[in-house]
């Protein structure tokens, strides 16, 4: 059979067609990668971008010592006071990794679900479908697939899947008994017969029990887990900066997001000195809800409260480009990152319960390319 072109073809597009087709098969066929996805409850791009808030940082009905916390967190530059909370991200992710969100430069990353709080939020994530049904911070089993689950079933990752989080109703937005993987939520016990493991079990016992459990407690427990087991695929879910924003501690939700800094930081630290992660391993960061803009409206969030759906996201990883912080008009939705998180470790997430949000439109090294897209009705 013989083809005639009425037109003339425009090779430039041949050649980028023909070579985002070789691209993705070549990432289809690439070795099956190690994905972390860490997340900090209701922390606000603001702050992430711009550092600490000038209205908040001096007022003394939300912080108890100003002139320390602003020797802690000040400076007039907005790019110096962000590196001073939040000093990994900006010297390392924005070097070797891509940050989106900011929307000063028309950089958007939204939540789609309606509700803009945590369990609608954590759902849109790990499903990649924002569900309509109002789904209330509470301890109800989630009908929905999650891509942790998806991965856990597939023959690369089987029996190497798990979830640490501070926040207690975790289990039920993981569907904990039907997803089949570890998950550990609020004063869970790790019950590894080891000195570390134990020792942190001890200090869970005697800790003030509440339905978020301590950072720090959290971090160590997914962190042992982690070298004890090596898992492929980890969830972990810090949740302090919300707490002490409900609080209205403006004062300690800068050190808590200060303190989820330095623990990303270690944890990368470990991955590149860990031969079973180094150079196989990619980050997504990011948070469930932003927050209020402005008064007393940053303490909290919801439909009604004006930049609640206002979030970020970061990656970093071997196949990522270091595209640093990303300037270019975009909008990304929140229901596209489960994908994204397929995509990194080389899997296709798909289920018939529901149609799933295409992956995020990221810079990727050439030989891993893939043909994303941004546009989401």
């Amino acid at each position: 059979m013989v083809c005639y072109f009425t037109k003339p073809i425009d090779m430039k597009l041949l050649l980028t067609v023909i070579y985002f087709l070789i691209s993705a098969v070549c990432f289809a066929q690439s070795k099956k990668s190690n994905v972390f996805i860490i997340t900090t409850d209701g922390f606000r791009w603001e702050e992430l971008f711009k550092g600490a808030d000038s209205s908040l940082i001096n007022n003394s009905n939300y912080v108890k010592d100003t002139s320390l916390t602003k020797q802690m967190f000040w400076d007039v530059s907005d790019n110096l006071r962000r590196q001073k909370l939040m000093p990994f991200f900006w010297n390392v992710i924005a070097k070797k990794g891509q940050l989106f969100g900011n929307r000063n430069l028309d950089n958007k990353v939204n939540v789609k679900n309606l509700y803009k709080i945590s369990y609608p939020g954590y759902n849109e994530i790990l499903t990649g479908y924002a569900d309509p049904i109002p789904i209330l911070n509470a301890p109800v089993q989630n009908k929905n697939y999650n891509v942790l689950e998806f991965l856990n079933k597939q023959s690369a990752f089987k029996g190497k899947v798990a979830a640490f989080s501070s926040w207690n109703i975790m289990p039920y937005i993981f569907n904990e008994e039907r997803s089949g993987f570890t998950v550990n939520s609020g004063y869970e016990m790790l019950n590894d017969k080891n000195e570390l493991s134990e020792m942190i079990d001890s200090v869970q016992k005697n800790a003030r029990k509440s339905k978020t459990r301590n950072d720090g407690l959290t971090y160590l427990s997914a962190k042992e887990y982690i070298e004890q087991h090596h898992p492929k695929v980890l969830f972990l879910g810090l949740g302090e900066t919300d707490e002490c924003a409900h609080e209205g501690r403006y004062d300690l939700y800068l050190q808590k997001a200060a303190a989820f800094d330095k623990m990303v930081a270690d944890l990368w630290y470990y991955i590149q000195t860990d031969p079973f992660y180094k150079d196989n391993t990619s980050l997504i960061i990011t948070t469930d809800h932003g927050r209020g803009k402005k008064g007393k409206d940053w303490r909290t969030h919801g439909f009604w409260i004006k930049g609640s759906g206002e979030t970020w996201m970061a990656m970093m990883g071997p196949e990522i480009l270091p595209e640093g912080e990303i300037n270019i008009p975009q909008q990304i939705w929140q229901k596209q990152i489960a994908a994204t998180i397929a995509t990194l470790a080389g899997e296709n997430f798909v289920t018939k319960q529901h149609s799933i949000a295409p992956s995020i439109n990221i810079a990727v090294q050439p030989s891993a390319a893939i043909m994303y897209t941004t546009k989401v009705l």
